[in-house]
């Protein structure tokens, strides 16, 4: 009875350890870019004009940082897990 438990709880933890690993799929670029554009339509102006290519910008360099920390954060956890901590 004891062994069974233990099997069913060590396979209950090793299954939700590999879920953490699961990709789940990013928005397209495209969609992106769409969310941007009318965004910055509608806050910072018409395209082509000063404030609209800086709000684009700032939200491309928002992006990137964002991700770099879902990266950093997702390696940061297969260290953990590779290293048994």
């Amino acid at each position: 009875m004891r062994a069974t438990t233990s099997r069913f709880l060590l396979t209950i933890v090793v299954g939700l350890s590999l879920a953490g690993c699961l990709q789940t799929s990013r928005q397209s670029p495209t969609a992106s870019a769409t969310d941007d554009d009318t965004f910055c339509q509608r806050n910072a102006g018409t395209p082509g004009s000063n404030t609209y290519a800086a709000c684009m910008k700032d939200r491309d360099i928002a992006r990137e940082q964002s991700q770099a920390r879902v990266d950093r954060a997702h390696r940061r956890v297969t260290e953990d897990m590779l290293n048994a901590r």
